[in-house]
């Protein structure tokens, strides 16, 4: 099954083909979740001891599994945070995966490694981080965040070693707003997740901060955690205040903008992030709102040294790679093997160019300030909050829980739009993520209608 022949060359053109088909539709079909009862039906002994073929195999995904998984990267797909690659970085994939790069070592993938890079100083640059700035890309922004707070922790305990200081901080500070991984992260290292409440624009303060780790002693963080952006109401905490105070302390500075750091690229938002070129590390998701395939998350430090120290595994085998100077991208986050997930991004960078990016999410705060207009205007909905960015939050006077999750199956039903209910203090809302450019104020207008 290793060899290359005619039957390999056919399923290649066949492979191409769906392929190309599928980046050729416009709009794509939303398409239906299906039971597991209904997929074992089609698809329950797939696997065999004999194989039933690649054509087999491939028509098999094609006409059943394919359509038993919802199109994320269609124009009303609303929920979550939505995935809207360029033709050219969904077309690139199929090269990374053709090409059996291993790009975790300089060594064995230098030119995969130092493209990468390339689309790294884009967003380092973005951000405001020093020439010096540098990391990697990894799997997703859970482990973004996790891989930054081991070496913040790591850091600190090292800054506390050499002043003899008998202190292990073992604390994390973030808002309630903060993305679900932080928790997850704090909970695989053992640490402690200290809340620090919010002001009234439901954004993390210096002032909050600082009054949170007075009390509880700072000597005990060895992070804060702000967010550029949360996933559910697209807040923007105060970084310039809250990049202060972990100045005053000594504490590691660290900026979640998996959704909304992409903003840093739009002019007309770009004002809001101020403070962010002082974080010690930083993480957004190209494929989130930079227009990347999934699985993509970058991931930058102030200070690559101190992360390299954290994370660089030591074994006989490795020797080869530790001894060397050269940016070894597994030296800068939790994991060892990986794919080259950056050259997808980084290839569409080339291809279309940035004046490219930023006019995408231009428009995408265009159709955002579109809706929020729209809901102002209708007397049956409104604004939870003005939208700091492309996530649009709104409730539907009048409506309990099952109002909207009928309101959202029936959309799905008809195949209209997926726009799933999400929560606010206890309370049951709608809310737009709008980030794939082909989303129009038609798409907006027309789901708004079905609520009325």
């Amino acid at each position: 099954m290793h060899r290359f022949t005619e039957d390999t060359a056919e399923l290649g053109r066949a492979i191409l083909k769906y392929a190309a088909e599928r980046l050729s539709l416009d709009p794509v079909p939303l398409d239906f979740s299906r039971t597991v009862e209904e997929l074992d039906s089609v698809a329950g002994e797939a696997i065999s001891a004999e194989g039933i073929g690649g054509q087999a195999a491939l028509k098999l995904f094609e006409d059943e599994l394919a359509l038993a998984c919802l199109s994320i990267d269609h124009p009303r797909y609303l929920s979550f945070i939505p995935c809207a690659p360029t033709r050219e970085a969904a077309m690139f994939d199929l090269v990374v995966g053709a090409s059996s790069i291993y790009a975790g070592s300089w060594l064995e993938g230098a030119g995969a490694v130092y493209a990468e890079n390339q689309a790294l100083r884009w967003i380092a640059d973005l951000a405001g981080m020093p020439e010096g700035a540098g990391g990697g890309f990894v799997q997703g922004g859970t482990i973004g965040n996790l891989s930054a707070l081991v070496a913040a922790r790591a850091t600190a305990r090292a800054n506390a070693a050499r002043t003899r200081d008998d202190a292990r901080p073992f604390r994390v500070a973030a808002t309630a707003g903060s993305h679900s991984s932080i928790a997850s992260a704090c909970e695989v290292m053992d640490a402690e997740l200290v809340p620090v409440p919010v002001d009234e624009r439901l954004r993390l303060t210096g002032d909050a901060l600082r009054e949170v780790l007075l009390r509880e002693g700072p000597e005990t963080f060895f992070a804060v955690v702000a967010t550029a952006g949360t996933t559910n109401l697209g807040v923007i905490d105060d970084l310039e205040s809250v990049a202060a105070v972990c100045k005053e302390f000594g504490i590691w500075f660290h900026v979640d903008g998996a959704y909304g750091g992409a903003g840093l690229a739009a002019p007309s938002v770009r004002d809001r992030y101020k403070g962010v070129e002082q974080c010690d590390s930083f993480i957004v998701d190209p494929h989130k709102w930079l227009f990347a395939p999934f699985d993509c998350c970058a991931l930058l430090y102030r200070e690559p040294a101190l992360a390299r120290a954290a994370h660089t595994q030591h074994a006989s085998y490795l020797d080869v790679l530790n001894e060397t100077p050269d940016w070894n991208p597994t030296d800068y986050s939790v994991g060892l093997t990986r794919r080259a997930r950056g050259l997808p991004f980084w290839f569409s960078l080339v291809a279309n160019g940035t004046d490219a990016y930023t006019a995408a999410i231009e428009h995408t705060l265009e159709v955002a300030r579109y809706a929020a207009a729209q809901i102002d205007e209708r007397p049956y909905v409104e604004l939870v909050r003005e939208p700091d960015l492309s996530v649009v939050a709104f409730r539907r006077v009048g409506w309990s829980a099952q109002d909207y999750q009928q309101w959202s199956d029936g959309l799905l039903e008809r195949q209209e739009a997926f726009v799933v209910p999400s929560a606010h203090d206890g309370e049951t809302i709608a809310r737009f993520a709008i980030v794939n450019p082909n989303t129009t104020d038609e798409d907006i207008a027309a789901i708004l209608d079905s609520m009325a």
